[in-house]
């Protein structure tokens, strides 16, 4: 098997988790029944998945800038024994606020700094030839996401995924359309994906990406599973059931599974029915973080790598 390696691009970011009733009214006044900084960031939790199910190279390409957001990742990074390719810009990092209710459902706000930003001079410690690589959109939202494109567009990976996010139609057309002339397989939640192509169902957003992209589509749906758009199959792949305590996380785990999995030889349906597993392993845990405990407790013969 190929050694090329896994490149993710995107953010390592401390999370503020607040455990709220509801989420707060104009004017209202609640009471925080939990306050938790945790390392997160999208591209950081896909790769923590890949991690542990791929012994492949694994490139983290993730700016950690200074300040006390900035102290707290470099940190939280080096006591997970994780080193990105990046050196320390003298910018601070900003954070992201996860406002988590009752039944499960995160609320993002996002203070973005030095994290999202890229710089063109780094990708020159990247090697020329990858097996695949994630990328996140909000990176390529920002002013700085074209140095990204630019990168990409001059060393494509032979595979590119990419997870848009819930941000994905504030995308400029303009970058979206080089997204799109990557032939990225795009991964993005059933809500995302409708509210991109102005459809109602994933069945009906699903070709319509594919039309833009000429490749296969994941399009998450909680409970339900994963819908898969591709040559070799198309349908909806199950959802691994369990009590939800956050969904913090959930999507970039799955991807980040899908990744490591189709890198190990699983073909994609395959990958994607495996990595509903993943995601359930992180949505029954509190956190963006899958240890091999909570993924073994729900899948208890994971191929777990040797590290």
């Amino acid at each position: 098997m190929s050694s090329h390696p896994l490149l993710f691009i995107g953010s390592a970011a401390a999370d503020v988790v607040m455990r709220l009733p509801s989420l707060p009214l104009p004017g209202e006044d609640l009471h925080v029944a939990s306050q938790t900084v945790t390392l997160g960031g999208c591209a950081l939790n896909a790769f923590r998945a890949a991690r542990l199910l791929t012994s492949r190279p694994l490139l983290p390409f993730f700016p950690v800038g200074t300040g006390v957001w900035g102290d707290f990742v470099h940190s939280a990074l080096v006591a997970q024994d994780i080193q990105t390719l990046i050196p320390r810009p003298d910018a601070p990092n900003g954070c992201c606020y996860c406002l988590v209710t009752p039944d499960g459902e995160r609320t993002f706000l996002c203070d973005h700094g030095a994290e999202y930003r890229f710089r063109p001079e780094w990708f020159d410690a990247l090697p020329d030839d990858v097996a695949a690589a994630y990328l996140c959109g909000l990176e390529v939202e920002e002013d700085t996401g074209d140095v990204i494109l630019d990168y990409l567009e001059s060393h494509p990976p032979r595979q590119l995924f990419f997870a848009p996010g819930p941000r994905l139609c504030h995308i400029p057309p303009r970058k979206m359309a080089r997204v799109m002339a990557l032939h990225p397989v795009f991964h993005l939640s059933e809500q995302e994906a409708c509210r991109f192509t102005h459809t109602l169902s994933a069945e009906d957003a699903a070709p319509m990406i594919h039309r833009l992209t000429g490749a296969p589509v994941i399009i998450t749906k909680g409970a339900e599973g994963a819908y898969l758009f591709s040559a070799d199959f198309t349908g909806t792949l199950p959802a691994c059931p369990v009590t939800v305590a956050d969904t913090i996380g959930a999507g970039d785990a799955h991807i980040g599974a899908v990744i490591a999995l189709t890198a190990e030889g699983h073909s994609l349906q395959e990958a994607v029915g495996l990595a509903n597993r993943v995601s359930a392993a992180v949505v029954a845990s509190q956190g963006a973080e899958v240890t091999p405990e909570t993924l073994l407790n729900i899948w208890p013969d994971a191929p777990l790598a040797s590290k």
